[in-house]
């Protein structure tokens, strides 16, 4: 992906913080046309279109999906695969199952599921889950979102400067050569 490319030229070093992208979403997930309501379906596949047309232009898949899901638990899964060897293409798989694969990103047993794709231990994952070891974890990645005034993912911070939303790989390099500059 992009960010693997980027840091391999730059030297970059990536930390993943979570944000609360619609945190009272309900287990049982909301449609889109729900979600998007004051939209109509000719404006809502035009966003749909104008996503995948950027997500093509970088090499991303991207599929249609109709549902959103709560992601907390699946954040909590993504800290916890912080700290595991190989931890980082859990990132990509969560990516894969929702944005292309429309999966219920909120189901345990779907979280597990992509867990053991990602080649990650699924029994350290159902511990992390039942305990919610990073619940305080990613609390505080929300909190610190919250500091950052940021309103939507992805967002790209570095030093003092920050880009929101699906980027091309240029503007993400421009964004690294501006904060080197800074400092």
């Amino acid at each position: 992906m992009r960010i693997e490319k980027l840091k391999a030229e730059h030297n970059v070093e990536v930390e993943w913080v979570h944000f609360p992208l619609h945190p009272e979403t309900p287990a049982e997930g909301v449609a889109l046309a729900e979600l998007f309501r004051g939209r109509s379906p000719e404006q809502r596949k035009a966003m749909h279109a104008q996503m995948k047309a950027r997500m093509d232009a970088e090499g991303l898949p991207y599929g249609e999906r109709t549902m959103t899901y709560n992601s907390r638990l699946a954040q909590e899964i993504g800290k916890w695969a912080d700290t595991q060897p190989g931890g980082e293409a859990l990132h990509d798989a969560f990516f894969r199952a929702y944005f292309v694969d429309a999966r219920d990103i909120s189901d345990v047993e779907v979280i597990l599921d992509i867990v053991k794709e990602a080649g990650l231990p699924v029994d350290g994952a159902r511990e992390v889950l039942e305990k919610r070891t990073f619940k305080d974890a990613v609390d505080a990645d929300w909190k610190l979102s919250r500091q950052y005034g940021i309103t939507g993912v992805p967002t790209f911070v570095i030093g003092r400067r920050g880009v929101v939303g699906a980027q091309p790989y240029e503007a993400l390099e421009q964004l690294v050569k501006e904060a080197r500059g800074e400092q």
